[in-house]
């Protein structure tokens, strides 16, 4: 690495017909291997007949004091393209879910590349990264494809920071979103609306629901549960693996991995399942071959076609997680239980997306309260001689 040193650059006069004051200076710059290299650098600083050089020189000083002070770092001029295929996709990818792989390639080749694959990391800011959001968003993307693609870039421009490839500050940190406003509306299944699913599902379908209502597990960990991750003698189902695409791995974050309780007709009905299934191998559901479901054909060809029936034409495996959500609210269960079941890192997660107010719930709720005012009968009059009693708050 070249030593970096106080410099006062060179100046000189450029030019005869109408000669100008240049400032010649050594600035640091990234390699495309990460290394830092040296180059020649210059500036006009105004023209002779105007400046003289002493003014000239006075310039230079103001101009080359954050070099100086070590407050400019080394700019990159590695291209966003060549970082991409060099660095992140061979040495970051790797590190994350096979889930979250394919998304972030597929976003990469289809969105970021094609907007700034020749553009040097050096040169992308936030700016530009705000326009490119809030085209996408008049485009016909929703906000979540926006949220999504300015934390992506934030993401790996944090890494080729880290990795030395880039020194300035990130340009997604300052990129900000229009407002969230809902596409699709939200759906939980009622608990007669459950049972009816359940009455008319065949197995395993059925099971697999009953375990998502009851159990409020994500498709993926379901499919992805084995025999030793059942304990019927204490009544608890550990989470411990998940399926994607077919293949076995672990759970979606780190707090998805939980234990929880086993009601007493999901016991019932697992144990069922296993004394009747041909083939007892390591997972709960298998097919034939012991391999695991396909959630989208399941979906597709099973549950789907359940929901229709029942009118609930929107139900999908995520309906169910979010039933389980919900009607564990209605039953009277903490915040923190409904946390803890889903295996969510936040709670503000658990009550904003997956528990949905019910109609009947919500004026149960009302109504208990309109007894508290009025004690179940007509308004009482209002008495001016007679004094109002307060309750304060603390």
């Amino acid at each position: 690495m070249a030593r970096r040193r106080y410099q006062n650059g060179n100046i000189r006069k450029r030019g005869k017909r109408c000669p100008v004051w240049e400032l010649q200076w050594w600035a640091d710059f990234l390699k495309p291997d990460g290394s830092i290299g040296r180059k020649r650098e210059s500036t006009i600083l105004g023209r002779a007949h105007e400046v003289t050089r002493r003014q000239a020189q006075r310039l230079a000083e103001e101009h080359l004091r954050p070099l100086n002070q070590g407050k400019l770092l080394p700019a990159a001029t590695i291209t966003f393209e060549a970082f991409i295929e060099r660095f992140f996709f061979p040495n970051a990818l790797p590190t994350l879910k096979q889930s979250t792989r394919r998304r972030y390639r597929s976003t990469i080749n289809h969105h970021l590349i094609p907007a700034f694959g020749q553009r040097r990391l050096c040169d992308i800011s936030t700016l530009e990264l705000q326009s490119f959001v809030l085209r996408k968003g008049d485009s016909g993307s929703g906000w979540e494809v926006c949220n999504h693609l300015r934390n992506l870039m934030s993401k790996i421009f944090a890494t080729a920071k880290k990795w030395g490839h880039f020194a300035g500050d990130n340009p997604a940190g300052g990129v900000d979103l229009p407002e969230k406003i809902p596409v699709h509306e939200k759906h939980a299944l009622t608990a007669q609306q459950s049972q009816n699913l359940l009455a008319i599902l065949p197995e395993p379908v059925r099971t697999i629901t009953l375990v998502g209502i009851m159990g409020g597990l994500r498709v993926g960990e379901i499919l992805g549960l084995q025999w030793q991750d059942v304990n019927f003698a204490s009544r608890t189902i550990r989470i411990q693996h998940a399926v994607y695409r077919g293949v076995l791995g672990t759970p979606k974050t780190k707090g998805s991995r939980r234990t929880i309780p086993m009601p007493e007709p999901l016991a019932r009905a697992l144990q069922s399942h296993f004394d009747q299934s041909e083939n007892r191998s390591e997972l709960v559901f298998s097919t034939r071959t012991g391999k695991p479901y396909s959630d989208t054909n399941l979906l597709a060809r099973v549950l789907r076609p359940a929901g229709v029936k029942i009118g609930a034409p929107w139900l999908s495996w995520h309906t169910l997680r979010r039933t389980h959500a919900t009607l564990l609210s209605e039953s009277g269960a903490s915040p923190k239980d409904a946390q803890a079941q889903l295996g969510h890192a936040h709670i503000s997660t658990t009550m904003d997306i997956y528990t949905q107010p019910t109609p009947q719930h919500q004026r149960d709720a009302v109504n208990r309260l309109s007894e508290l005012v009025t004690n179940g009968d007509e308004l009482p009059i209002w008495e001016p001689d007679v004094p109002l009693a307060t309750v304060q708050i603390q």
